[in-house]
């Protein structure tokens, strides 16, 4: 059986209890070398077969999963983050379909929602937007006309862009062609969540400068949008007095709902002095 594992941000308390007691009883473990946190595989079991994937290749990946598997084996696949996110893991689970190699999945967090964390932020905002949106800039990967950064900018979201912080120039002129203000609040995190994290804030039109200035061309996420700042929004009714919900009258409703007992309480005992409903 292959587990494919979300290895999460960066810190190794971030990672599932799953994904954790995955890694504690795997046989062999194939990580992506590049990116996880290594402290994680101390909790591998000793004689635990380990593999870089940095250095391999999908075939190669796919015959030592083929080799454990024959030999009835726990194989853990350890991604960065979330694997469902940029983890090319699609390509991994067609091969095993053509072996016949059952798998699972357990996700993890990825790097926009680390990043929210050290920044304490919330994406959706009522009032400033309901929607966020990860993207990357095309590089190696093209990216379809539609979903270029400049067409997404278009929406005036939050956005959370990957593998992108080596072309920030190109990401800065992209928000500012698709109608973003250069002056838009924005965010560089570098290893959300690791120990030598960065956070650096600026604006749309800083982008550049910000990450030159810091050295950083990889292995950060780009956040951008107005929430970034939530210096002016609206509150969620979720909390309000004057809302309902499933669990909870509004305190307008409650009072209504009070008064009228108290009123059908004033009509009996009314009736019951004056004899009418002896």
């Amino acid at each position: 059986m292959v587990h494919f594992v979300g290895a999460g941000t960066g810190a190794t308390d971030l990672i599932t209890v799953r994904g954790q007691r995955l890694i504690e009883n795997a046989d062999v473990i194939i990580y992506a070398g590049s990116l996880i946190n290594k402290d994680l595989l101390r909790a591998a079991k000793t004689g635990c077969e380990m593999h870089d994937s940095a250095a391999m290749t999908l075939s190669e990946i796919i015959d030592v999963i083929k080799a454990a598997a024959a030999k009835n084996k726990d194989i853990v696949r350890l991604h960065t983050g979330e694997p469902s996110i940029y983890g090319a893991v699609r390509e991994q689970m067609d091969e095993l379909d053509k072996a016949g190699i059952e798998y699972d999945s357990c996700p993890g967090v990825s790097a926009a929602f680390g990043a929210a964390s050290s920044l304490n932020i919330e994406y959706t905002l009522p009032g400033i937007t309901q929607t966020l949106i990860i993207t990357r800039m095309e590089g190696r990967t093209e990216v379809p006309e539609l979903e270029k950064i400049e067409a997404l900018a278009a929406h005036h979201t939050s956005m959370a862009i990957y593998l992108s912080s080596g072309m920030m120039e190109r990401v800065q002129e992209a928000l500012i062609k698709g109608g973003l203000s250069p002056d838009t609040p924005a965010a560089i995190v570098y290893k959300a969540t690791w120990d030598d994290e960065k956070i650096l804030r600026c604006h749309v039109r800083e982008l550049t400068l910000t990450g030159m200035e810091a050295g950083i061309d990889r292995l950060a996420v780009i956040l951008v949008g107005e929430a970034i700042e939530h210096t002016s929004y609206d509150r969620s009714r979720l909390y309000s007095e004057d809302f309902s919900t499933g669990y909870r009258d509004s305190k307008k409703k409650a009072a209504g709902s009070r008064g009228s007992r108290k009123r059908a309480a004033a009509i009996w005992n009314s009736g019951i002095r004056s004899g009418k409903l002896r």
